[in-house]
């Protein structure tokens, strides 16, 4: 007999992913074996956590803790195998989702890009606060980055990434698609799972959509209207805690030299072509760098 459940998942603490967007399906096939999909309900990658209890008739062999990227639309996950000759798998499960990859393993020395117009002399300036970031929540741990710029300037993106936000000077979506509550401001997902948030940016252009790759280097939009300095934050969601984990980039200062960065440094930016192409696949590189 072939079985089907389905599980709702609903948030209940900041970014973890709230309301119905993310349904986990489970079929029993004809010899008892569990085939788990799921199936993403937002226009962005999400981030499934399933955690089992008293597993019957079966094992999981998949790594832990159990992290899955999901893709808008269906994935398909895992196959809990039924033990030959006993009855079919019985087990008690829990998931969470998340906007980013709680289980990011983050290099703390990635060379990140300043982010402006190579030739250009780039100050950059310590962030007191990040009022705002998520809603009326004071968070106690937090790292962010901030350059002075003037409105109009080109922003480049320091490290490839997905986007999954863009928010002008207002939000007209829904709360529950948010990934923080900041206006004029773009998130990209990068490539280790956590997010870049640039804020004060702006996409006056409308070049950017949902799920667009930028590449490092590569133009995002301009620093926004009325401010004198764009913010940098990269972060992610943790599985022990509520809790979001900060990271504080080092920046490329020279060809060949990364360094954290402070107000006593004027500095030259510089796009050297190895860091540009770090996380482009070859055909990449001969499109949009011109080289193999």
């Amino acid at each position: 007999m072939i079985r089907l459940l389905q599980i709702l998942f609903l948030g209940v603490i900041a970014f973890q992913v709230q309301g119905q967007l993310v349904n986990v399906r489970v079929d029993y096939n004809g010899v008892g074996d569990c085939m788990f999909t799921a199936v993403n309900n937002a226009k962005t990658p999400l981030f499934l956590n399933i955690e089992f209890a008293d597993l019957q008739n079966t094992t999981f062999s998949e790594p832990l803790p159990y992290v899955k990227q999901l893709e808008p639309g269906n994935n398909v996950l895992f196959t809990l195998p039924r033990y030959p000759g006993e009855d079919v798998p019985r087990f008690n499960y829990k998931i969470k989702s998340y906007r980013s990859d709680p289980k990011a393993k983050v290099n703390l020395d990635f060379p990140y890009l300043l982010p402006f117009t190579p030739g250009q002399t780039v100050k950059s300036f310590d962030v007191a606060n990040i009022d705002g970031f998520w809603g009326a929540n004071n968070l106690k741990r937090w790292v962010a980055v901030g350059f002075v710029a003037k409105p109009g300037e080109p922003v480049c993106a320091a490290r490839r990434g997905q986007v999954v936000e863009v928010v002008g000077a207002k939000r007209n979506s829904d709360p529950e698609s948010w990934y923080n509550t900041w206006n004029n401001s773009i998130t990209l997902l990068q490539p280790d799972g956590t997010l870049m948030c640039y804020r004060n940016v702006v996409d006056k252009a409308k070049k950017l959509a949902l799920n667009k790759v930028v590449h490092a280097g590569e133009v995002l939009g301009e620093v926004a209207p009325n401010v004198d300095g764009i913010v940098l934050l990269i972060y992610h969601n943790s599985l022990l805690n509520d809790e979001l984990r900060f990271v504080l980039p080092q920046f490329v200062i020279n060809p060949g030299e990364i360094s954290l960065v402070n107000p006593a440094m004027d500095i030259t930016v510089v796009h050297p072509y190895d860091i540009r192409a770090l996380e482009m696949t070859k055909r990449e590189r001969k499109k949009l760098l011109k080289r193999d």
